[in-house]
C-alpha cells in the first residue's frame, strides 16, 4: 500500500485513525497537525491517502481538501460535525472530497477509507492510460512530419512516403518513431 497523511489536531482522533488506517495497510501513517504543515508535506511526497479531521488549527480544513484534490493524486476524506458538513457536502462533492460526518460508526469510516483508495487507484491508472496515448500522439506526429520531409524533398506520395517508413522499420525491427527521426535528423544536417 502507499503512504497515509493524517492532518488533525486531536490526540485521541490522530490514534483512532492511525489503528484505523493500520488495519488497512497503512501502517505508519504521517501525522500533522495543522493545514500549513499538511500543505508543505503534499509538497514534498505523494500520498496515496488524506484524511483531514476538522477543525484545524489554522483553518477549518476544507481548504486544505479541494487543495489536495487539485494538486495531488491521493484520495482525499474530510471528516467534520454533522452541522459543518451538512453546508459543505454539495462544495466537497463537486471537488471530489469525500465527507464523513462525526460521529460515525468504525464500519462506516473504513469503507470511506476504502472508497478514497480506490479512486486514487482509479486516477493513477487513468493517469498512465493518458500518458501512454500522449506518447503514441507524439509518434503519430513523428512519423507524420518524416513523411512531409520526404514528400517534399524527394517528391514522394504519401503512400510511398508512408511505405518506406514501413518497410525500413520492419526490415530493421525498429520501432517507426525511429525510423521517422533519422529521416527528419538526415535533412537536419
Amino acid at each position: 500500500m502507499g503512504r497515509a497523511l493524517i492532518v488533525s489536531a486531536g490526540a485521541s482522533s490522530n490514534e483512532y485513525i492511525s489503528a484505523r488506517l493500520a488495519e488497512l495497510g497503512y501502517p505508519r501513517p504521517l501525522i500533522v497537525p495543522s493545514g500549513a504543515e499538511a500543505r508543505r508535506r503534499m509538497l514534498e511526497s505523494d500520498f496515496e491517502l488524506i484524511v483531514v479531521n476538522a477543525p484545524l488549527p489554522d483553518e477549518f480544513g476544507h481548504e486544505l481538501c479541494a487543495d489536495a484534490v487539485e494538486k495531488t493524486d491521493a484520495g482525499v476524506l474530510l471528516l467534520a460535525k454533522a452541522a459543518a458538513a451538512e453546508q459543505l457536502l454539495g462544495t466537497m462533492s463537486d471537488a471530489g472530497v469525500l465527507l464523513l460526518s462525526k460521529p460515525f460508526s468504525n464500519t462506516l469510516f473504513l469503507q470511506a477509507i476504502h472508497i478514497a483508495a480506490a479512486s486514487n487507484h482509479r486516477l493513477l491508472r487513468l493517469r498512465q492510460e493518458n500518458a501512454k496515448m500522449q506518447e503514441k500522439i507524439a509518434q503519430v506526429r513523428l512519423v507524420s512530419r518524416a513523411k512531409c520531409c520526404l514528400i517534399e524533398r524527394e517528391g514522394m506520395t504519401e503512400t510511398d512516403a508512408h511505405r518506406l517508413i514501413e518497410k525500413r522499420a520492419m526490415d530493421t525491427r525498429r520501432d517507426r518513431a525511429e525510423i521517422a527521426q533519422e529521416i527528419l535528423d538526415s535533412y537536419e544536417d
